[in-house]
């Protein structure tokens, strides 16, 4: 059966009253027949009807044995980090998001947890960076925001031979191109925000657990915590997911297109998109994943700042804002926004120059911002080349 039809399928038509809609079930508790006895609902903290479905729904995605849908991506995060003890390692994507980062290092290092940043994109360096105390490998792939890619079956591998968990985060690729636990992971997490909610009217995120045991787990922590997803919110996000394989893939079409442009602009010194031949992880993401995606970030050969800064102010057609993954275009200058939290030496480590820009391609007609771009970008060279350039292809 088709992703699709298996999709929608898998959405439930309202046993009450034939509701086509999942019904949201704004309530906070529930009436009980004795005491402990009810219809498997009792306090909406603990479980919801309405979020029960996104989660049933969140498994389904990406062939998981549990989900669990949390407040923020954030909250998803931090419910996995939560499963660490005192003196536990984690070995991270030195490309990590800001607010990842920002947890480990201010809320989960006091409480001596330990996180190693290495480039995950090369097996070598987790290896060199594997220590008696490493409990998780913690990846993003495609990274954020400079889109390595990493080799999920080879580091389940060496995961499962240190007997070390991998969570990989999925929000880039989506369950539309990418399941991890399919390749070995034993968790991924999404940022619900963006792709799978997918209209910038949602905050949420979500964990998905390979097993049975790891997802009691996660069960545990998103009640004891009180962190789950509202009704609300939950309804607004199984609406999204129902659209989510169709909106990808014209967003990812159209960001081939858009790389494909700005790699030969002269103003560009450097693309960041899986899906051009010149990217690294090129192969490795053709194996990997079903598309490419519709998130690409590049370098201007003019790398400062103040050149950056200026040329997403100049963009009409891209919304300068954080986020992305919804159906209106961003852009992004992570030095000063995703990623300003992490340390200059941190940003450089991983790549992210002062002058990376990041684009979130949405569902606009593509010529439209292909001709954004070369306006803005054409002060950097004083020539606009986007008639010399298909963008059909």
């Amino acid at each position: 059966m088709s992703f699709q039809t298996d999709l929608l399928n898998h959405i439930p038509i309202d046993p009450l009253t034939g509701a086509i809609a999942v019904p949201i079930y704004q309530t906070s508790t529930f009436a009980q027949e004795a005491p402990g006895v009810n219809k498997g609902f009792d306090y909406s903290r603990t479980n919801n009807p309405t979020r029960q479905i996104l989660e049933n729904l969140g498994a389904k995605l990406e062939n998981g044995a549990a989900a669990f849908a949390f407040s923020s991506g954030m909250a998803a995060i931090d419910a996995v980090i939560k499963r660490l003890e005192s003196g536990d390692e984690i070995v991270a994507v030195a490309d990590i998001y800001g607010g990842a980062y920002r947890l480990f290092e201010k809320v989960y290092a006091k409480f001596g947890i330990r996180t190693r940043y290495v480039d995950t994109s090369d097996l070598e360096q987790v290896k060199a960076a594997i220590t008696a105390d490493t409990k998780l490998f913690w990846v993003e792939t495609p990274t954020n925001p400079t889109l390595k890619i990493t080799n999920i079956p080879a580091i389940a591998a060496l995961a499962k031979q240190h007997g070390i968990l991998l969570c990989v985060d999925n929000t880039f690729a989506t369950p539309v191109s990418q399941k991890p636990l399919d390749l070995g992971a034993d968790l991924v997490v999404h940022s619900v925000t963006k792709y799978l909610a997918g209209h910038s009217d949602v905050i949420a995120g979500l964990v998905v657990a390979k097993t049975e045991e790891l997802g009691r787990e996660i069960k545990f922590y998103q009640n004891a915590c009180g962190t789950g997803l509202a009704p609300f919110d939950c309804f607004l996000t199984i609406r999204g997911i129902e659209t989510l394989k169709y909106r990808f893939q014209a967003q990812a079409d159209s960001a081939w297109k858009v790389a494909q442009f700005l790699e030969q602009h002269p103003a560009i010194e450097q693309v960041y998109y899986p899906g051009l031949p010149s990217h690294p992880g090129h192969e490795l993401a053709r194996k990997q994943q079903k598309s490419f995606g519709a998130m690409l970030s590049f370098h201007l050969r003019d790398d400062t700042c103040e050149s950056a800064l200026a040329l997403v102010q100049r963009l009409q057609q891209f919304i300068l804002a954080e986020s992305l993954g919804g159906i209106k275009s961003l852009v992004c200058l992570p030095c000063e926004m995703s990623h300003k939290t992490l340390p200059a030496a941190a940003r450089a480590q991983a790549g992210i120059r002062d002058s990376l820009i990041r684009l979130s391609i949405g569902l606009e007609e593509t010529e439209d911002l292909i001709r954004d771009l070369d306006e803005a970008l054409s002060p950097l060279f004083n020539k606009k080349i986007s008639n010399h350039i298909p963008i059909h292809s």
